[in-house]
Order: C-alpha cells, then sequence, then structure tokens
C-alpha cells in the first residue's frame, strides 16, 4: 500500500530523522542477487529502495546504471518481470518500494493496468524521469484509484510555475534533480542547491522533499541530509555492488547511513 511510504516519513519526522532512499537496478546481474541487496540495503537502515526498471534508451542515467541497465535487459529483465520480483520479494520486506522506469514500458504495458498490476505486487510508488507532470494527468488518475504514489521530478531550472506543479501532483515525495544532467554526475553542494531545496519545500505543502543525482559520499549525503527530508544515493551503489565485495558494500552503506542520520 502506497501509505508505506507516508509512514515511514511520518515516523522519521517524529524522530528527527532524515530519510536513506538507495537505487539499486533490479536483475543486475540476476534477480536473485537483487533480492539479497533488498536485504543488504534493509539491514544497513534503508527507508525506502528505488528499483530500477531496465530500458533500451535511459536518457537520465550515466554510464554506470546504463551498464547495470544493460547486464538486465541481457538477464530478460522488463517491467512485468520487475513487478513479478516485487511481489514475490513482499513476502519478505515491508520497506516502501519504488520503481524508476521510462514511460515506454508504461505506455506498452498500458497505464490502468500497470498501476492495478504494481499496485496489487505491493509496489508504493513510480519515478517516470521523461514524463512531465503535465502529460501525466492519465497515469496520476489511474494510479490515485490503485494508491500508487507518483513521484514527480524538479530540477535546478524549474520556475516557480513548475515547482508548484510538481509539488502539487507528487504524492509519496518530491524527487529533487540536484543537477542539470544524468544520473552519476558531479554533486556541486553550494548555496543554489540550499536555495532551489528551500523554495520547493515553500511550495510542497508539508511533503517530504528528496534529493538525488550526484551524491556519492558519506559527506556529500549528509550534507544533503541537512537541506532536504531524505537522501538518495544510486550510481555509487550500483558501481559498489558490482565491482566490490559484500562486506565492503556493507560498510559503505552503512557509512551513508550513519551520515544521514
Amino acid at each position: 500500500m502506497a501509505l508505506r511510504i507516508k509512514r515511514r516519513f511520518d515516523r522519521l519526522r517524529e524522530e528527527g530523522g532524515k530519510a536513506f532512499i538507495p537505487y539499486i537496478m533490479c536483475g543486475d546481474p540476476t534477480l536473485e542477487k537483487t533480492g539479497e541487496l533488498v536485504g543488504l540495503l534493509e539491514e544497513a537502515g534503508a527507508d525506502c529502495i528505488e528499483l530500477g526498471v531496465p530500458f533500451s534508451d535511459p536518457l537520465a542515467d550515466g554510464p554506470v546504471i546504463q551498464a547495470a541497465g544493460a547486464r538486465a535487459l541481457e538477464a530478460g529483465v522488463n517491467l512485468r518481470v520487475v513487478i513479478d520480483f516485487v511481489r514475490m520479494i513482499r513476502k519478505k520486506t515491508e520497506l516502501p518500494l519504488v520503481l524508476m522506469t521510462y514511460y515506454n514500458p508504461v505506455f506498452r504495458y498500458g497505464e490502468e493496468a500497470f498501476a492495478a498490476d504494481a499496485a496489487g505486487a505491493g509496489v508504493d510508488g513510480v519515478i517516470i524521469p521523461d514524463l512531465p507532470v503535465d502529460e501525466a494527468s492519465g497515469l496520476m488518475k489511474s494510479a490515485k484509484r490503485h494508491a500508487l504514489d507518483t513521484i514527480f521530478l524538479a530540477a535546478p531550472t524549474s520556475g516557480e510555475d513548475r515547482l508548484k506543479k510538481v509539488a502539487r501532483a507528487s504524492r509519496g515525495f518530491i524527487y529533487f534533480v540536484s543537477i542539470t544532467g544524468i544520473t552519476g554526475a558531479r554533486l556541486e553542494l553550494d548555496s543554489r542547491l540550499a536555495g532551489s531545496v528551500s523554495k520547493l519545500k515553500e511550495f510542497s505543502g508539508g511533503k517530504p522533499v528528496a534529493v538525488g543525482f550526484g551524491v556519492s559520499t558519506p559527506e556529500e549525503a549528509a550534507a544533503v541530509a541537512s537541506l532536504a527530508d531524505a537522501v538518495i544515493v544510486g550510481s555509487a551503489i550500483v558501481k559498489k555492488a558490482a565491482s566490490g565485495t559484500t562486506g565492503e558494500l556493507a560498510d559503505y552503506l552503512k557509512k551513508l547511513r550513519a551520515a544521514i542520520r
């Protein structure tokens, strides 16, 4: 149920904490490995997990996540497979799970069928970086019917009108893209980022604001957590999961969690 996201953020607010939202590519290199990673992330203190859906033309993704998506596609993973994976993993975890996909797979699936099947499997929310809020009314209606949170992206280049639209349309949390570029690019921690997040919070109506893209070190995570309600880390985790040992990844995740807390 979509209430998982709200309940998690409500609890964190009561405790004075911030959310740690890691991203992993579903099916990279196998679904079995993804299941193990979900358990590792939960053990490390993740508050919500973004599951990437592999796609052949991932415009917002940098080379690390593109490579992960290519490996998952090679293994036969697609949107239907990811939804089935969530149905399976729901037997083991109550962590909020959010799919990050592109619109083409959702369009081919059918918006209503996607919302129904995803929510029925235990998906809590969906992020679609190439679906502007202005063109999302159909999906938003279907998602609302099935209690699936729609999470939209705001960027440093977004004007006030755009920020207000994104804030109104988002459910669960609002995703602020900290840089203008692709995932894995270098994060610039400066007054402009602080000002942009502050401005978005003015329009958020109390909805949590999560910041992602470019966060890789515990120091960066701590700095972002001082501004936002949640920190999203993707490329750095995907890279370490692919190249390091389980122990090294677990240590890195715990350091991120401690910095964000």
